[in-house]
């Protein structure tokens, strides 16, 4: 399996590192066509989530320089990256996939998001070309891991997210959000699933403000808030006890600037802004200002550790599942190396039975149609427990890795040339090929476990 998987997360790199990978939705087709630019990279597909940035590619050979690719695209020096990132390949690659949408790999434990926005990274990857036959089956697999583990263990019994997190994090802060006035500004995925939330912690007042208004007005409503025009938002800010903000904006929405004159119209009150968006919407600096107090996102992981203990016994539970089906996968790859083989024994075979009875059609042509039917069924039976055992065999060398003896049946049984008679040998050859890819598909499906 040539895959190769490079990537950084919140465990291996701080926050001002993945602001600087991090890629827009909208910017997610080009980057992704981008990457097939690279020499050797036959198919990638980009996954950009508040968490992480990571890039999967299947490369001929696997030899590609993806850190060349990260230079290039985002403009930033190799040097300033590098440590910060990991590499993974081949099986390594499908474990990772396999943990990732499983939400195993993630800040929190069970989140379900990050099983949706890896599917929307693997459609835009496949509307631009990116994913063909090496990862969709790949990809698909990942799908299936994912929901298995959701569906056959307790790790998302509870609605947990980002979102939730941050705001057990403002309840830790004040205690309690009644009476308190939140302020949410992005009004996407996120800022939906941080107003479940607040209505769940018992918050005060509630307001949404969204550079499109328009999108602002349904979820107000949903949960009884109050819309802010964006164009309002530094004036109507410092009425909020909790920010919480999480928009696509590749530029800071809320500066130093801000913070000074929401710190003189609270008087002495402080203000709390919790950050979840990859780049973030509030600079640093806000932090210098007295009164006024950031957290990021790296900084709900102390809150979200109380989630991964709680999801100890669910997590084991799904990496062996996970483990499992890391093997099959791998035994179903390996499996595949022996279908050649499988293909020229079986085209081998079916055309010496057509050679053989179209030799003897003129001893056979006062044969009923009954028995021209048994005749039929008798040298297929034959044929198909001739073929057996040596099928068994490609198949175990495939599964051992066993390269020397696949080609060394591949050669015994790759006959260089089937007629099926005179002139009509072209056509019983495609005829010989179509069944025989039909009977191999079957046979490796039929073994594969359950």
């Amino acid at each position: 399996m040539n895959l190769v998987l490079v990537g950084v997360n919140h465990k291996s790199a701080p926050l001002e590192v993945r602001e600087r990978l991090a890629i827009p939705l909208a910017r997610l087709p080009e980057a992704t066509q981008s990457l097939l630019s690279v020499p050797c990279v036959r198919e990638g597909l980009i996954l950009s989530t508040c968490n992480r940035v990571e890039i999967v590619t299947y490369q001929e050979p696997a030899q590609a320089k993806l850190l060349d690719f990260i230079h290039d695209y985002f403009a930033v020096d190799p040097a300033t990256v590098r440590p910060y990132l990991y590499e993974f390949r081949a099986s390594e690659v499908v474990r990772h996939l396999f943990r990732v949408a499983a939400s195993l790999d993630s800040l929190v434990v069970g989140e379900s998001q990050i099983l949706g926005q890896v599917k929307e990274s693997y459609t835009v990857a496949r509307a631009v070309g990116a994913v063909q036959s090496n990862l969709d089956p790949l990809l698909q697999r990942t799908f299936t891991v994912a929901k298995k583990i959701r569906t056959t263990t307790s790790i998302g019994s509870s609605s947990v997210s980002i979102a939730s997190v941050a705001v057990q994090l403002a309840s830790r802060i004040f205690g309690s959000l009644h009476n308190k006035t939140v302020l949410l500004v992005g009004a996407g995925k996120i800022g939906e699933l941080a107003a479940r939330s607040l209505m769940q912690q018992g918050a005060g007042t509630m307001y949404v403000c969204n550079r499109t208004y328009e999108r602002a007005v349904p979820l107000a409503q949903q949960f009884g808030a109050q819309v802010v025009p964006f164009e309002s938002l530094h004036e109507f800010a410092a009425k909020a006890d909790v920010v919480i903000s999480s928009t696509g904006s590749q530029q800071p929405i809320f500066g130093p600037e801000h913070g000074h004159l929401y710190a003189q119209q609270r008087k002495q009150r402080p203000m709390f802004f919790i950050d979840i968006a990859v780049p973030r919407d509030v600079d640093p600096a806000m932090n210098r200002v007295e009164g006024i107090f950031v957290y990021t996102i790296d900084d709900l992981q102390s809150v979200a550790a109380t989630h991964i203990s709680n999801r100890q016994k669910e997590a084991q539970d799904a990496e062996a599942i996970i483990r499992k089906e890391v093997q099959r996968y791998e035994d179903r790859q390996h499996s595949l190396d022996g279908v050649p083989a499988i293909v020229s024994l079986q085209q081998t075979l079916e055309s010496l039975r057509q050679s053989e009875l179209q030799r003897l059609s003129a001893r056979l042509t006062n044969l009923s149609s009954e028995q021209r039917q048994a005749v039929e069924a008798l040298t297929r039976s034959l044929v198909n427990k001739m073929q057996h055992a040596p099928i068994q065999a490609i198949k175990r060398a495939a599964r051992e890795g066993d390269r020397e003896t696949l080609a060394v049946l591949q050669n015994l049984f790759d006959a260089p040339e089937r007629h099926c008679g005179n002139d009509s040998g072209a056509a019983c050859s495609n005829s010989v090929k179509s069944e025989s890819d039909g009977d191999t598909a079957r046979a490796l499906k039929e073994d594969e476990p359950a």
